[in-house]
């Protein structure tokens, strides 16, 4: 694939890649993520580089083996990729980032064949024990484009040399590796019983770009499994539909 290809994103809350091809090029992705694809595009499922890449790719989340598409027709060709659960889709140029860019685990969708997917670990100590989603990385290493993908609202913040970000673990989608992470105690016995915030921030220090989502993935379904268990609390009570998600929320303090 060259540095520079052709691509749409469609939709909004639930987002659609689609891909561009010219006779010979490819793309890889993580498998699952395929929406469709035209008669010309042949697809290729393997561990991409042998049985230690697909176990690196298991460390970082995403699946043991990888599917390249390939246009082996005339003219162009063209391929769709999803996003597994509602957000937005991020498109990356990696020369502009030095051919490097981190990521959360499961974030990666989609890139140009000669990209690799390897696994990045944090350096600090303080990230490693208490880092949580921010622990395993994904680091994306090669050139041309990537595609990654983030749940509710993305911002994108670049930051300045040695200024300081705050943020929830959960809540980094990826960073340029010159931005240092760390993690951070959040201080003071209320704020970190009752702040609701968890008793650790990540800590981005600049330069470079970082990109927040404001839904992650662990956020969004430890709320429905919270309404799942309460729904059923209320259905105990004899209590149905609208009457049992109350109940639930009073139970769960909401």
């Amino acid at each position: 694939m060259s540095d520079i290809i052709d691509y749409k994103i469609y939709g909004d809350d639930m987002q659609t890649v689609e891909i561009e091809l010219d006779p010979g090029e490819g793309v890889r992705a993580e498998a699952g993520t395929m929406m469709f694809m035209e008669n010309d595009i042949e697809m290729q499922t393997s561990t991409g580089g042998g049985l230690f890449k697909g176990f690196k790719r298991m460390v970082t989340g995403e699946s043991f083996f990888i599917t390249t598409f390939l246009h082996n027709g005339r003219g162009k060709g063209h391929v769709a990729f999803s996003a597994p659960y509602p957000g937005k889709i991020i498109p990356l140029q990696l020369e502009e980032f030095s051919g490097r860019f981190l990521c959360q685990r499961d974030a990666f969708l989609c890139a140009a064949n000669g990209i690799e997917i390897e696994v990045a670990f944090t350096k600090k100590i303080g990230a490693g024990f208490f880092g949580g989603e921010g622990f395993i990385l994904q680091r994306l290493e090669g050139r041309g484009m990537a595609f990654i993908h983030a749940g509710g609202t993305i911002i994108k913040k670049v930051l300045n040399h040695g200024e300081v970000l705050k943020v929830d673990t959960g809540c980094i989608v990826g960073f340029e590796t010159t931005v240092d992470y760390d993690i951070q105690f959040v201080g003071g016995f209320k704020n970190a019983l009752f702040g609701g915030e968890g008793l650790f921030l990540a800590k981005l220090t600049g330069p470079g770009t970082v990109y927040l989502q404001s839904l992650p993935l662990s956020r969004l379904s430890d709320r429905i499994l919270k309404s799942a268990r309460f729904n059923q609390v209320g259905e105990k009570r004899g209590i149905g539909g609208l009457g049992g998600s109350i109940l639930g929320d009073i139970l769960s303090g909401d």
